[in-house]
């Protein structure tokens, strides 16, 4: 007969003593498990960001989407005051994901949570998320991010009307939609759930300002490119001129010849891989740009990544 062990709850006030010096550098440095849990690419922008006399605790940016995400922190129960705060927080930053976390949600802020997604456009999605730490008779502390509210698209589809979508962005839905469960379910390349409805999606690399995307591009082709945005120009280009110094090596381990885009006039620079292909060819050519580019976004990671961090290090 199985010998169960007993499953405890651990007070998180052992774990993280102090939320803002604790808890939210933690959450920082893990931020791709949140986005597990909630099904999206989630990438740090800033630590306490101001928005007049209050700092959010991080504003963070959907990488599938392009949307601005807020999350604030509680290691104790919501309370009225963090629930005000969210919501000028939501306006301060344009965000479309607000993302409240906490110990334990009261029925009063989950109604409001609750009220604001079914009242809400589809552009806007709110969580609540309980935090717990749990453990098993003696074993090591595991932490669990549970979402408690969340948006239910089905209802924001009917309250807004919008049954009848374009048949293209429909189509670029349901290709991103089965690139990116494929890349999560068989690569564990990605913790993203929901395709949308646009031309490009992009995926976290796990480090801040590089980023890995499948795009539509003009002309009829597609793209599968490493994006370089540190939110600095400078820094960017620097990495890209390095890595273009070493163009001819890492074309001979990718196995193919890469498009070099420093992007002079612009902030980020790109190296990436064309192929023709545009969103309203027959599903089974569909598909076959889905494997090319799943293909080439598992190269490009493998090749480029370590290539980077080994640059970034030696900065």
């Amino acid at each position: 007969m199985t010998d169960f062990g007993e499953l405890k709850s651990v007070d998180v006030r052992e774990i993280w003593n102090n939320e803002a010096t604790d808890f939210t550098p933690w959450l920082v440095d893990n931020i791709d498990k949140l986005g597990e849990a909630l099904g999206m690419e989630l990438e740090v922008r800033e630590r306490e960001a101001d928005v007049g006399d209050f700092s959010l605790d991080i504003l963070a940016k959907d990488l599938g989407s392009g949307r601005a995400v807020i999350i604030e922190n509680q290691l104790e129960a919501t309370d009225h005051d963090h629930l005000g705060k969210l919501l000028t927080y939501a306006g301060g930053f344009d965000a479309g994901v607000l993302v409240w976390i906490a110990t334990d949600l009261r029925d009063e802020h989950r109604q409001a949570l609750e009220w604001l997604n079914e009242h809400t456009g589809r552009d806007i999605d709110c969580f609540g998320v309980v935090i717990e730490v749990i453990k098993i008779d003696n074993s090591k502390p595991a932490y669990h991010f549970k979402p408690v509210v969340f948006p239910n698209e089905w209802q924001k589809d009917w309250n807004r009307g919008t049954t009848t979508k374009s048949p293209k962005a429909e189509a670029y839905r349901n290709y991103f939609q089965a690139l990116i469960d494929e890349l999560r379910t068989k690569h564990k390349f990605t913790g993203a759930k929901i395709g949308q409805p646009q031309n490009w999606y992009s995926f976290s690399s796990g480090v801040p300002g590089i980023i890995f995307s499948n795009v539509f591009v003009q002309g009829g082709k597609i793209r599968a490119e490493v994006y370089i945005d540190f939110q600095d120009k400078e820094k960017n280009k620097i990495l890209f001129d390095k890595l273009h110094q070493n163009k001819e090596v890492i074309e001979q381990d990718f196995g193919n010849e890469l498009s070099w885009e420093r992007l002079d006039d612009r902030r980020a620079s790109r190296i990436g891989i064309y192929r023709d292909g545009s969103i309203d060819l027959s599903s089974e050519t569909l598909d076959e740009l889905r494997k090319w580019s799943i293909e080439k976004l598992l190269h490009l990671k493998k090749i480029m990544l370590p290539r980077i961090e080994s640059l970034m290090v030696s900065q």
